[in-house]
């Protein structure tokens, strides 16, 4: 199927544009900054709001909390990111909070930051502004969504564990984020800020040049594929959650910078009798809402996939672009059998996700491909679908192992099977020799214990400091077993029977 094309001129003479976003209602233009610059060393450096702290500069800490908000559709999106992370350009018609704006004009405190004071949870305060800008993020969104008479310790320590605390303790933090809505609520001027922000949307392409660094910020799809035809070196910039990394931690040099975050099309959720079509701008925030109501399943896995500041930053698309043979929505969407749609200038293809990945951060993909979203197939009512993550930590850590399954029965024969691992090998990987052993064959002990023993077939898991080969491999093994456990026949188990954190 032929892709539409059109023209981006990307001729030397064209000028570049400056930056425009709102920090604090007010309009900032910003044209002598490389692209490259996050929007922690902007604040820090030149914008002199150090209330926003570095820790980590890799998204762990939450120290550079910053809460965005942007128009999607006309509707106003306000969400918590980590600022380490986010690169300024990306900020073009959006608007910027940072801990010093919630204070108001009379000098007093927000009923966030009160909260936090009444509680006692700030010690030497360095994380503190970190911990306001998550819970004062929760807190409009309580106030939008009329929540705010509930209290949800759960709900709160979801919003936070993308924060890290080393002195005060986590229990005066929760108690804070716990009260905050005591007292009368203050809102934004959520309509000034809609009507400030329209002002700003731009719609053509952004190009800014800063010395021979470009960041081109494409509106749609066919611009998209143009750039990337004329400049198939660049560097295609997601959620910036792994991208920042590389300037961040190994001082590389990224050239010139294709953001997709500003593309029509890569940013659409849609649905059909038989599919979740999902763009790959989406966030994995959104992308997490719109799969859980088909797979429930994916719950805990969603939650413990990194954090709340980098699932609102962070596509799904990008992760699966990305492919880190650790990272946790493959497996996942492997075994449902999902498809990757990718495009051209010239052409637009799907294959099988598994085939997208050939070796260790290598991709069938042209160098003019761009992938542009994921089809998820819905569940039939003989789906039996789990997905399973070990690490070191519950919350906001890298994966060991991962492995998702789903399965589906006639009487007690297993009709079809899919299993897919992450943390296996150097890319995210089916168990075809597993599969095997299971099509076809009666869902009983026997069965599955041969299966577990294909396994070997499978996989040859590396050592490293998260695990070690002979963990990893008992451990995909057991993970089977687990899932056979709760899915069999008779006398399926309940998952908080296996699940000491249920």
């Amino acid at each position: 199927m032929a892709a539409s094309s059109t023209s981006v001129t990307l001729l030397p003479h064209v000028a570049s544009q400056p930056i425009r976003f709102l920090l604090n209602h007010r309009v900032v233009e910003i044209d002598n900054l490389a692209p490259t610059t996050t929007i922690l060393n902007f604040l820090r450096q030149d914008a002199s709001r150090k209330g926003t702290k570095e820790g980590c500069a890799e998204g762990d800490c939450g120290a550079c909390t910053v809460v965005t908000g942007e128009l999607r559709n006309d509707r106003l999106e306000l969400k918590a990111v980590n600022a380490c992370m986010q690169f300024l350009p990306t900020l073009d018609g959006k608007a910027l909070f940072t801990v010093e704006d919630l204070r108001a004009n009379d000098g007093k405190l927000h009923p966030v930051q009160q909260a936090m004071r009444d509680c006692h949870a700030s010690q030497c305060g360095f994380c503190t502004p970190g911990f306001v800008m998550s819970l004062w993020a929760l807190y409009l969104r309580k106030i939008e969504n009329d929540t705010c008479a509930s209290a949800d310790e759960q709900v709160v320590r979801q919003a936070i564990t993308g924060n890290l605390c080393r002195c005060t303790g986590y229990r005066p933090i929760i108690e804070a984020g716990m009260r905050m809505c005591e007292t009368p609520a203050v809102d934004l001027d959520r309509g000034a800020l809609t009507v400030a922000l329209k002002a700003l949307v731009r719609k053509d392409v952004l190009r800014y040049r800063h010395k021979e660094e470009n960041f081109y910020a494409p509106r749609n799809l066919a611009e998209l594929t143009a750039l990337r035809k004329q400049l198939s070196s660049a560097t295609l910039l997601a959620g910036g959650t792994d991208v920042a990394l590389w300037t961040n931690k190994q001082l590389r040099d990224l050239g010139d910078i294709i953001y997709t975050g500003e593309v029509t099309e890569l940013l659409k959720i849609e649905e059909n009798a038989t599919q979740l079509v999902i763009g790959a701008a989406v966030s994995l925030s959104d992308a997490q809402a719109a799969l859980r109501s088909c797979y429930p399943e994916m719950n805990e896995m969603w939650e413990r996939f990194a954090s709340t500041p980098i699932r609102n930053a962070g596509t799904l698309g990008g992760n699966i672009a990305n492919g880190s043979p650790i990272g946790d929505s493959m497996p996942a969407l492997i075994a449902l059998g999902a498809e990757v749609e990718l495009a051209s200038a010239e052409l637009s293809r799907r294959m099988p996700l598994e085939d997208l990945y050939i070796a260790y951060q290598q991709k069938a993909l042209r160098a003019d491909e761009v992938v542009t979203a994921v089809r998820i197939p819905k569940r039939t009512p003989a789906t039996r679908f789990r997905i399973y993550k070990l690490s070191k930590r519950f919350d906001s850590d890298i994966s060991a192992v991962c492995g998702a399954f789903a399965m589906e029965l006639q009487g007690d024969r297993i009709t079809h099977c899919r299993i897919a691992f992450g943390g296996m090998a150097a890319t995210p990987r089916r168990a075809l020799h597993a599969e095997k052993a299971l099509l076809g064959a009666q869902c009983n002990e026997a069965t599955i214990r041969g299966a577990m023993e294909a396994m070997s077939s499978d996989y040859a898991p590396l050592s490293d400091m998260r695990a070690s080969a002979e963990y990893r491999i008992r451990s995909a093994r057991n993970l089977l077993y687990r899932f056979y456990l709760e899915t069999r026949p008779v006398n399926a188990l309940a998952a908080g029977e296996l699940n000491v954190f249920a």
